[in-house]
């Protein structure tokens, strides 16, 4: 069985921060990590190979030249290649093409079974990339997976998350999953795995080797436009009050009373 995992180099959301005039995220010395979906699809992936004899897993993303980093990450927790879509015509791609350029990229492995995806990205939150591999592969996906039940006759029974339980959904492959954090826990990274990553070559494919026109990639290919990026403004110091009921009361409406709340 073929098993690919899309993954993505994401910067860590704690130390963010947005440029106030231009809009745009600051990335320079912000750490860059493996987006935590993905871990759990790469996770799941590695399990389902685990089970399977005769699998393999490979990690594909799209991103830099540094994004290797992150793959070699993946390796080392037991994926068995890494291919990595990096090339000048793909920056500044919206969702729509980067889908066109992941599906291109696993249209080159051939045969894939299974295609494994985070739910979404924390530095975009769209959870839109999925489901539009799916469709520009031609294949079923399920979105929102937190359990696999059973893989049997070219068929898994799967989990799909619901706001207020879950549904039970039964899919053909070749099919697209996305995962939930609930799915499972990842792994850590083992120290041989971590030597064999680097002994690894990661495969660099740019629109040349996929096939793709400049203008079905990249900034030309991507209709969406943000009109405007921005932090909420920082709330105003909070207050505490002391004493009694009666006077922490009393305090609290002559408060609003100033400020014509009341």
């Amino acid at each position: 069985m073929k098993i690919c995992v899309c993954a993505k180099q994401v910067p860590d959301t704690n130390e963010v921060k947005i440029d106030p005039v231009k809009g745009t995220l600051i990335r320079d010395g912000v750490p860059s990590i493996l987006n935590p979906d993905d871990a759990n699809a790469l996770e799941e992936a590695l399990l389902l190979k685990e089970s399977i004899p005769n699998s393999t897993v490979t990690v594909i993303s799209m991103g830099p030249p540094q994004a290797c980093y992150m793959l070699r990450e993946c390796l080392a927790m037991g994926a068995d290649d890494a291919i990595l879509l990096s090339d000048r015509a793909f920056g500044g791609a919206d969702t729509c093409a980067t889908s066109t350029t992941i599906a291109a990229g696993i249209r080159a492995i051939k045969d894939v079974d299974i295609v494994f995806g985070g739910r979404q990205a924390i530095d975009g939150d769209t959870a839109q990339v999925g489901p539009q591999v799916a469709h520009r592969l031609g294949i079923p996906v399920v979105t929102y997976v937190q359990k696999i039940e059973e893989f049997k006759d070219g068929k898994l029974r799967v989990q799909r998350q619901l706001e207020d339980g879950y549904e039970v959904i039964e899919v053909n492959t070749p099919c697209f999953l996305t995962c939930v954090k609930e799915l499972n826990t990842p792994r850590y990274m083992s120290i041989s795995g971590i030597v064999e990553a680097y002994e690894k070559e990661i495969k660099v494919l740019n629109h040349e080797d996929l096939k793709l026109d400049p203008k079905e990639c990249g900034l030309s290919a991507s209709p969406t436009r943000v009109f405007r990026s921005f932090t909420p403004p920082q709330k105003g110091k909070g207050e505490m009050y002391t004493g009694s009921i009666a006077e922490m009361s009393e305090k609290l409406v002559n408060t609003l009373k100033e400020k014509h709340l009341i």
